[in-house]
C-alpha cells in the first residue's frame, strides 16, 4: 500500500472510492448533496485542499494500491489550530472491501506521525459514534484516550448523532518550540 497526501490528479480515484463505498460509509458520514462525489467536484475540492495545506489548515491522506489505481482508505487532519491549542481533528474511512485488514491502522498511524513529527501538534482529536466499535477499537489500539461524550454532536446521514470524544497527546517536548 502507498500512503499519499491528496493532490490534483487523485480526483478520479477519490470519486470512485466514495461512489463504490457510498452505502458502506453512509451510516458514518454527513449527508452528501447530489454530485458531491463526482470527478468535477473532487477536482474543485482538491484545489481547495491544496490551499488549506499551503496555509496550514489541513492535510489529507489516502492509502492506495501500488499502482495508485484505487483508494483503500482516507485520513484527514483538519481544523488545525496553532497558538496555545496546537491541535487538530482527525477523520478517516476505509473501503468496505478492505475493512478489518489493518490498512486503516497503517493510514491513521501515518497521519499521526505526520501530525506529531512534521506539524509538531500537541493533540489529535478523533471522535466516533458509540455504535462504531471498529473505530473505537482502532483509536484505543493507537493510544487514544476517551475524554468524554457529546450528545447530538454531528449531523450524520440526516440525524443528530452522539459521539464519544477521544484524544491522543504528543508527549514530545519539541512541540513547545
Amino acid at each position: 500500500m502507498k500512503i499519499l497526501r491528496t493532490q490534483q490528479g487523485h480526483e478520479t480515484i477519490l470519486a470512485n472510492y466514495f461512489m463504490v463505498n457510498e452505502s458502506h460509509l453512509k451510516k458514518w458520514s454527513p449527508a452528501a448533496s447530489k454530485g458531491h462525489h463526482s470527478v468535477d467536484s473532487w477536482k474543485r475540492r482538491l484545489g481547495e485542499r491544496e490551499i488549506e495545506f499551503e496555509t496550514g489548515l489541513s492535510v489529507h491522506f489516502i492509502g492506495t494500491d501500488q499502482e495508485e489505481s484505487h483508494v483503500i482508505g482516507s485520513c484527514s487532519l483538519s481544523n488545525i489550530v496553532r497558538g496555545v491549542f496546537q491541535s487538530c481533528y482527525m477523520g478517516y474511512s476505509v473501503a468496505k472491501f478492505y475493512e478489518g485488514q489493518g490498512y486503516m491502522k497503517q493510514i491513521v498511524s501515518h497521519a499521526i506521525g505526520y501530525a506529531f513529527h512534521e506539524l509538531k501538534l500537541h493533540r489529535i482529536i478523533a471522535n466516533h459514534m458509540p455504535k462504531n466499535t471498529r473505530s473505537a477499537n482502532l483509536l484505543k489500539t493507537l493510544g487514544f484516550e476517551q475524554e468524554g461524550y457529546a450528545k447530538s454532536y454531528l449531523l450524520i446521514n440526516g440525524q443528530w448523532e452522539d459521539h464519544v470524544l477521544n484524544a491522543l497527546i504528543n508527549s514530545r517536548s519539541d512541540v513547545l518550540e
